[in-house]
């Protein structure tokens, strides 16, 4: 019980309260790069600390009213099995591959956090008008439906394999699918998440992938961490939160990648995400200008 994974599930969980995003995104990146955890150990124990962690925002929000409860339905009803998918192919992927398990293992998370990274600065740098068309809550037409179960699915066996994807992933859907607004976003998503994660904790649970211990230091953190982002998500803007998250999730996947055994020189891994971030940054405020230009 280090003083250290106390800190990370304070973190991680202060950011899930507050963006849904945090759990596997980052966590599984701390516990392998920080704490020296392997990759399908660092994945197992990430799932098993996230459903409880999630449980607790899930809940928090349900009362504050920020769930949308139909959407959560469909898209549990595609991820659910997805995530047992995921967990299996993990399980194949380490006959397949054998000695190299976990390097193949350490690059499909960093492809998966670059991915995530890639579409929240996307929509932050080329989608100003996303805001206009949000919406409290989504009618469940048949397509809607059809929409939901299909992205659960895929999102789900990308979390099974990866542990990313029940924030960073599913949250980008629901804003650019389903157009919620960024409260109900974080409510249905961090809702949604806890069903999907239990799931997905006790399949590698069941393939003994999961430290018991190193959960419980984790949670010791993590549940104060995530009534405290619930508490701050009214009081935060998202317009500068979304940016410095798409960044630090681009400076785990080189991390990662570097892991791997990639050549990825330290200076790259610090610069790419700051220049990232800087150009965020830059159109945000141009951006910002042109609109307080009267027409």
């Amino acid at each position: 019980m280090e003083p250290q994974y106390i800190g990370f599930g304070l973190l991680v969980g202060v950011l899930v309260g507050l963006t849904g995003i945090g759990g596997g995104s980052l966590m599984t990146p701390l516990l392998i790069l920080g704490g020296g955890v392997p990759p399908a150990m660092a994945i197992g124990t990430d799932l098993a600390y996230g459903a409880i962690t999630k449980t607790v925002g899930g809940w928090r929000h349900l009362k504050i009213g920020t769930v949308d409860l139909g959407v959560s339905k469909w898209l549990a009803f595609g991820s659910v099995p997805g995530s047992l998918v995921g967990v299996w192919l993990t399980h194949q992927l380490q006959g397949w591959v054998g000695a190299r398990f976990d390097d193949v293992l350490l690059v499909g998370v960093a492809v998966a956090l670059s991915i995530v990274a890639a579409a929240i600065l996307y929509r932050v740098l080329f989608m100003p008008g996303a805001a206009d068309r949000e919406r409290h809550t989504v009618t469940l037409s048949r397509r809607v439906k059809v929409q939901a179960v299909t992205i659960g699915a895929v999102m789900g066996a990308i979390l099974g394999m990866t542990s990313v994807g029940s924030g960073a992933l599913i949250g980008l859907a629901l804003i650019l699918v389903f157009r919620l607004t960024p409260h109900r976003v974080v409510g249905t998503d961090v809702f949604h998440a806890a069903i999907l994660l239990w799931t997905a904790a006790l399949a590698h649970g069941v393939a003994g992938n999961v430290d018991l211990v190193l959960t419980g230091t984790l949670l010791l953190g993590s549940i104060p961490g995530v009534w405290i982002g619930t508490w701050l998500l009214p009081r935060v803007p998202a317009a500068g939160l979304r940016p410095a998250l798409a960044c630090v999730l681009l400076a785990s996947a080189l991390a990662v990648l570097s892991k791997a055994g990639a050549e990825i020189p330290p200076w790259v891994i610090i610069s790419a995400p700051m220049a990232a971030g800087c150009t965020a940054a830059i159109v945000h405020r141009r951006r910002t200008r042109l609109e307080a230009v009267p027409a």
